[in-house]
C-alpha cells in the first residue's frame, strides 16, 4: 500500500486537493483485564500516571488509525485530512476509540 498522508488540518501546505473521496473511519473497542485493573487500582491509591491504561489506549489508537488508513487506501486516497479522535466508554471497563477523517486525492 502506498504512503498516505494524515493531517488534522483541512489542507496540506503546498498541495492542492483535487477530489474529495469521502469520510473514512476506524475504530476499536478494548476491555481492561483483571491484571491491569488491579495494578491501576493500586496506582489510584498512590496517584500518578496509570501506565497500564496509557498503553492500552495507545495500542487502540494505532489499531483504529491503521483501519482508517486501510480504508483510505481502498479508495485510492493520497491523504486523509481533518483527522479527529473520539474516545467513549461503551461499558464498565471497556472503551471505544474512533478515528475519522476525509479521504482526498491530491493534484
Amino acid at each position: 500500500m502506498k504512503d498516505i498522508m494524515m493531517v488534522n488540518t483541512d489542507f496540506i501546505p503546498g498541495r492542492e486537493i483535487d477530489e474529495i473521496l469521502g469520510m473514512v473511519r476506524g475504530n476499536t473497542v478494548r476491555a481492561t483485564n483483571i491484571g491491569r485493573d488491579i495494578k491501576a487500582g493500586f496506582r489510584n491509591l498512590t496517584g500518578g500516571k496509570v501506565d497500564e491504561y496509557v498503553e492500552m489506549l495507545s495500542e487502540s489508537r494505532e489499531e483504529a488509525i491503521n483501519e482508517m488508513m486501510e480504508k483510505a487506501g481502498e479508495l485510492g486516497a493520497d491523504a486523509v485530512i481533518n483527522v479527529r479522535f473520539m474516545t467513549s466508554s461503551v461499558m464498565q471497563s471497556a472503551a471505544e476509540v474512533l478515528v475519522y477523517g476525509t479521504a482526498v486525492k491530491l493534484k
